[in-house]
């Protein structure tokens, strides 16, 4: 596909931007109270502005003060929670003998970068909680690049970025990262995180690297786990060859990882290619059809990403490529966050954001077209709709700054061949569900659609022995159903407190759920972002919790790979029940 010039399709905007912090302030002015929230600060242990009890006897050569927590969606946050700061991994092994005698519970905090309960549960006390900062000290990154495989070893806290920089420098690197670099390794393998790299046809990963998830690349880690013949915690590393391993590659915060080892192969360049001008009924289309399709896209490129604005004719299709050479149209980049218009608010998008925020539902159309020409007019004045640089630089595109939004959706597993037909009934749904609710005078969705793929998690892709697959990692291939080798990840996200929003995510759940099923593809939640929705809102439906959650980790598993065998690891490792908390209890209850 050759390059093109971004258009805005008719929509002028002008490009002129808010800075961030300005724009947060002029958004509480119109009832962006959630967006613009602002928690206390530090409170050192023992001083008399503590507004929670002090943990009593907590080790005092372990800094711990009360501070904020706040989650990347703002829709979880406390004033106050006492947090550590361990100095090394053996700090946390005290930390959970010191909790688990004077019964409180230990939650890892990185950069609360999630959407999900996994750390602290809104409406629940937090005064018998300690988090433990696991960025200050657990941070380390070391590369073997001699190694067979390559390998980095990196603390709980490193963020990717970091990992992924240091890589580059021996000329390492891999094939998938989520968008957004800061997240740190731990908190990011928690939940399985994955990124939009998918082969093209016939193309294979490059040794070292994978197109799954990044619980994938891991070749060993260390956890803090429950000696029950020493009647205490300690430090235990587990190999990618030991079964014991598989639940910890995605625990969802029921256990505490302290450091990591994972592989890594040769580094490459990428080029990415923006384009505005595809109408989506063209993109989206049904499979064998012609012209500029998502499908054909996939088949020539593999690494596919379209973001579709609400009420929008042509998405913002982003299209990756292996690419050695730089393309004489293509500019040369020499850093990640490229997309700068994406980290600051043009007034023609915050006039629009702070009405639909504020209940003017009715302007969802104008937030959409101005939210499009927004990126359109960047792109082009800019000059970022043909990128080339390395893997690392084109991979981290959106800064932790960006407009923060709730999120529904999840990941359909199915047959490469049925790529065009999943997204095709997804888009067709979504369009006639949003086109029924705006003719009600309904908007309950004012954000775009995002979709994005990657693979199973194969493990002939990981170069050591290895004991299988994460349990729970959403992209865990199926024995059963070997052919289901791609994942599809499709989510609709929106404004917090949109009118009507938890319903329409509840509608929208059930319908992937239902839908994509059978001999046809399974539906798993995206764990870090929104998922088992009521008409109240997300983590809260008593059978999906229940019922159909477990299930997406027990059909076409055997006992000793799904749900119940992760779950009795985790009790294993920590049956005292230190690393929980009250949503995870609900989720992950005691064998």
């Amino acid at each position: 596909m050759k390059a093109r010039d971004a258009r805005t399709d008719g929509t002028s905007v002008s490009t002129t931007p808010l800075s961030r912090r300005g724009f947060l302030g002029a958004a509480g002015a119109v009832g962006l109270t959630g967006l613009a929230w602002k928690p206390a600060g530090a409170v050192p242990v023992g001083d008399p502005r503590a507004t929670i009890p002090a943990p009593p006897a907590f080790p005092a050569d372990i800094p711990l003060a009360q501070q904020r927590f706040e989650n990347w969606a703002r829709t979880i946050h406390f004033d106050a929670v006492w947090t550590a700061t361990a100095r090394d991994a053996h700090d946390v092994v005290r930390i959970a003998d010191w909790a688990r005698s004077h019964g409180y519970r230990v939650r890892p905090r990185g950069t609360m970068h999630s959407w999900s309960p996994l750390t602290v549960v809104p409406g629940e006390s937090v005064e018998k909680i300690v988090l433990i900062d696991t960025m200050a000290h657990l941070n380390s990154v070391t590369v073997d690049p001699a190694g067979t495989p390559a390998t980095v070893t990196a603390g709980a806290g490193a963020s990717i970025e970091s990992i992924l920089t240091a890589l580059e420098r021996h000329g390492l690197g891999w094939a998938n990262a989520p968008a957004i670099g800061d997240i740190t390794i731990a908190g990011a393998l928690s939940i399985g995180a994955h990124g939009a790299t998918y082969p093209a046809a016939g193309e294979r990963a490059i040794p070292g690297q994978s197109f799954g998830s990044l619980s994938n690349l891991v070749v060993a880690l260390t956890a803090v786990v429950w000696n029950a013949a020493a009647g205490a915690y300690e430090l235990r590393e587990f190999r990618r060859s030991e079964p014991g391993i598989t639940p910890l590659l995605a625990h969802l915060g029921r256990s505490f990882v302290t450091s990591v080892t994972l592989q890594a192969g040769a580094n490459y360049r990428l080029r990415c290619q923006s384009f505005t001008d595809v109408p989506w009924q063209e993109l989206f289309a049904p499979p064998g059809a012609p012209g500029r399709t998502f499908e054909r896209f996939v088949e020539e490129s593999g690494r596919v990403e379209a973001i579709w604005f609400p009420f929008t004719r042509t998405p913002w299709l982003k299209i990756w490529s292996v690419c050695p050479e730089k393309p004489s149209t293509a500019r040369e980049v020499h850093g990640p966050y490229n997309y700068f218009f994406s980290d600051s608010i043009p007034e023609e998008v915050t006039t629009p954001l702070g009405q639909v925020a504020s209940g003017m539902q009715a302007a969802t159309p104008a937030f959409g077209a101005a939210q499009f020409g927004a990126v359109a007019a960047g792109l082009a004045a800019t000059g970022t709709a043909d990128l080339w640089g390395w893997s690392k630089d084109l991979l981290f595109y959106l800064r932790a700054t960006t407009l923060r939004v709730v999120a529904g959706g999840g990941v359909v597993l199915t047959r490469r061949a049925n790529i065009a037909r999943v997204i095709h009934e997804f888009t067709t749904w979504l369009h006639e569900r949003m086109t029924h609710y705006a003719s009600l005078g309904q908007y309950p969705v004012n954000m775009p659609f995002e979709v994005r793929l990657c693979t199973v998690d194969d493990q002939s892709e990981v170069l050591v022995e290895s004991a299988g697959a994460p349990n729970l990692s959403a992209v865990r291939p199926r024995p059963d159903r070997p052919d289901w080798d791609t994942a599809i990840w499709m989510n609709v996200v929106s404004v917090p407190g949109t009118a009507g929003q938890s319903a329409f995510f509840q509608e929208m759940e059930q319908w992937m759920a239902d839908h994509y099923s059978g001999d046809y593809a399974t539906f798993r939640s995206e764990w870090s972002k929104g998922w088992a929705f009521d008409a109240e809102g997300g983590y809260r439906d008593p059978r999906f919790l229940g019922v159909v959650v477990p299930a997406m980790y027990r059909t076409g598993l055997s006992a000793d790979e799904g749900w119940d065998a992760a779950r009795a690891s985790f009790d294993r490792h920590d049956p005292h029940r230190v690393f929980t908390n009250g949503f995870l209890d609900r989720l992950l209850p005691p064998g």
